[in-house]
């Protein structure tokens, strides 16, 4: 199979050449417009990694990247100037469709590769070739296989799966480009160019490898061989996937995962999970993606993969030094665990423009949105569906309209830190809940994050006199409260509902000590089951199942409540039983009196409410729960008690 180069004329690059290229990092601490802490040990060496793979079509779309005093710059010389010493390049074998048109999302393909990877290697970085084995996107989402090699065998395509590999490193290679490091797919979790049984994949793989191993002996080059996958966050998972490549003896060196915080758990348990595949498998290992948002905004009309508060993590705000802050302490775990290097992903995607009608234009003709329209064909389920601008703009070095950010200096300040006088750096807005006929009750103190985070705190709020007295607490509603600290203005989301007094009335949290389960016989005949769609709402619910007879109740008991008028829901599903067998009653027990009330299961996903009202509370307490007794087989879950005051 012969690899055809789309080299295109591109005037930029005899300017290019020109350029000098990585400053001296600096000798010790720095004041600068960003906080960041020193990270303990980590080496010169250690792989500051940069995904630029769009970068040559943001330039053809008319985009240009500026240094902090307002000169234009090459976007790859800053990443350089700031401490990136290694760029990672994607690999699509032919993102185009039958008339030339490019797929978008940067339309990489080998032509593409070499002119960034030229222009790295100038500037004096490593190079990581991110092979995908696919004609665009392949991730969890989708492997698909690349046109040419649709309906292949297995054999047949592992063969063009190597010769592809050689034929576009020996290219490399001969370009000059200084590729150290090669990935073998792209976050292959589910499959690999369109296989996704276990052992096809790994005949694909040992394809791959060995493609690598012969390319870089034959051209006397020292490259690592990479393999990727994500879902950090599920540890066995990871384990598992181990114990695979081990068991089909793989020929790789580092295990690449990817983390994204606001996707895939802790930092400390990245940490752990890096430290324990590099431990039990001896492989070196790399977080080869992350990313972190500077601010919730979107740039070019598209909208964002990340944005509002559901995604902005605790003690990380949506700002440049919140982005420096996460950018630094994804590395420090990393390299705790012993890890080689960690790689940002698209740090240079920035709008080709704010008017998404116009940017339309520009994103079919070059390719600088994620998708255009001409991968309809090829991606009809999702690139088709969905195609448009960059949804990763707010996660780039450079704002909107292409100034460098002082977060992009993070790389170069991780040896010895730098510091800034100390500054608010965002105050969180506070979501406020208020029962309907309660007094409303705001916090007297914000929690503030400094730039230093070690200074941390809360402090005292002062809210819109005004604005409260205009909140009604005797309907449901909702309301914004301005306020004022620590000189920053603030603000409050109000709800004015029914509140839910039940306490983990959905089983949703881990902690469950609440509920109290009582049974006769010797087996229990419940579990706190994570089933979607086994559960109301959420994914987990209390699941039940006995093939004959069956005598239980769960319950809790709740203090402290107001005293006034309440009433009890709760919701349930489930089958195989007759109603002569089987009693089933939701119940409520206040001190003065118990109340029940009966239902029956009438299949799988078919939810039964039940509701108890006009429960009278006098002194704040209440048991409340379900009693289940059958003498036949009999399944179901129950889910979401909800306990809600409605009165005096």
């Amino acid at each position: 199979m012969k690899v055809q180069h789309k080299f295109l004329a591109f005037s930029l690059l005899a300017t290019l050449s020109l350029i000098s290229c990585g400053k001296k990092m600096p000798a010790g601490s720095v004041e600068s417009g960003i906080v960041v802490k020193a990270v303990p040990n980590i080496s010169d060496d250690f792989i500051r990694g940069m995904d630029l793979s769009s970068l040559l079509v943001e330039e053809k779309s008319g985009v240009k990247f500026y240094d902090f005093g307002g000169k234009e710059v090459d976007a790859i010389k800053m990443f350089s100037d700031s401490g990136v010493n290694w760029v990672r390049l994607r690999v699509w074998n032919d993102p185009f469709d039958k008339d030339g048109n490019g797929y978008g999302g940067g339309n990489n393909d080998l032509a593409t590769a070499i002119e960034l990877g030229k222009r790295a290697t100038k500037c004096g970085m490593k190079v990581l070739i991110d092979f995908h084995y696919s004609d665009f996107w392949a991730d969890p989402k989708r492997q698909l296989s690349p046109k040419a090699w649709e309906g292949m065998s297995i054999d047949d395509k592992a063969s063009a799966l190597a010769n592809f590999t050689k034929e576009s490193l020996d290219a490399l290679f001969k370009a000059g480009v200084n590729v150290g490091m090669v990935q073998v797919g792209n976050e292959i979790n589910n499959g690999l160019s369109g296989e996704k049984t276990v052992i096809n994949v790994m005949k694909l793989l040992k394809a791959g490898t060995s493609a690598i191993r012969e390319s870089a002996k034959s051209n006397r080059k020292n490259v690592r061989v990479a393999l990727h996958y994500t879902n950090i966050h599920h540890s066995d998972d990871i384990d598992r996937i181990g114990a695979i490549l081990e068991n089909f003896k793989i020929d790789y060196d580092v295990m690449g995962l990817s983390y994204y915080s606001f996707w895939n758990g802790s930092l400390e348990n990245m940490e752990n999970v890096l430290r324990s595949y590099r431990e039990k498998y001896k492989k070196e290992v790399m977080i080869a993606e992350t990313s972190y948002c500077y601010t919730a905004e979107d740039g070019d009309g598209f909208g964002n993969s990340v944005s509002g508060n559901g995604d902005i993590m605790e003690g990380y705000p949506a700002t440049v030094q919140g982005q420096a802050s996460m950018i630094r302490d994804v590395i420090a775990h990393a390299n705790s665990a012993g890890a080689i290097g960690v790689f940002y992903w698209e740090g240079a995607w920035i709008p080709v423009g704010k008017d998404k009608e116009k940017n339309a234009a520009i994103w079919e003709k070059y390719g600088s949105g994620w998708a255009s329209s001409y991968c309809s064909d090829y991606d009809p389920t999702d690139g088709a569906l969905y195609y448009g601008g960059s949804s990763w703009d707010n996660q780039a070095f450079f704002d909107f309209d292409g100034k460098a950010l002082e977060s992009i200096n993070v790389f170069k300040y991780l040896k010895y830190g730098s510091t800034a006088p100390l500054a608010v750096d965002a105050i969180p807005d506070v979501f406020v809940s208020s029962d309907v006929g309660t007094p409303l009750k705001m916090p007297e103190k914000m929690a503030v994050i400094y730039n230093d985070h070690d200074k941390n705190c809360s402090q005292s709020v002062v809210w819109d006199a005004e604005a409260l007295s205009a909140v009604d607490t005797s309907t449901e509603g909702e309301y914004e409260i301005k306020g004022v600290c620590e000189n920053t203005a603030v603000l409050a989301h109000v709800k004015v509902l029914f509140l839910n007094h039940a306490v983990n009335g959905s089983f949703e949290g881990d902690e469950r000590s609440m509920w109290r389960i009582s049974f006769k016989g010797d087996k229990n005949p419940t579990d706190f089951q994570r089933k979607t769609d086994d559960a109301h709402q959420g994914d987990v619910s209390l699941h039940f199942w006995s093939e004959s007879d069956m005598d239980f109740a769960v319950e809790q008991t709740l203090t402290n409540l107001e005293s006034g008028t309440y009433r009890l829901k709760a919701y349930a599903q489930g089958g195989d039983v007759k109603e002569s067998a089987a009693d089933f009653a939701l119940f409520a027990k206040t001190s003065s009196e118990e109340r029940e009330e009966h239902f029956m299961l009438s299949g799988w996903a078919n939810w039964k409410e039940s509701e108890i009202s006009a429960l009278h509370i006098t002194d704040g307490k209440l048991t409340i729960g379900i009693r289940a007794k059958t003498n036949a087989r009999s399944w179901g879950t129950f889910d979401d008690f909800v306990l809600n005051r409605i009165g005096d």
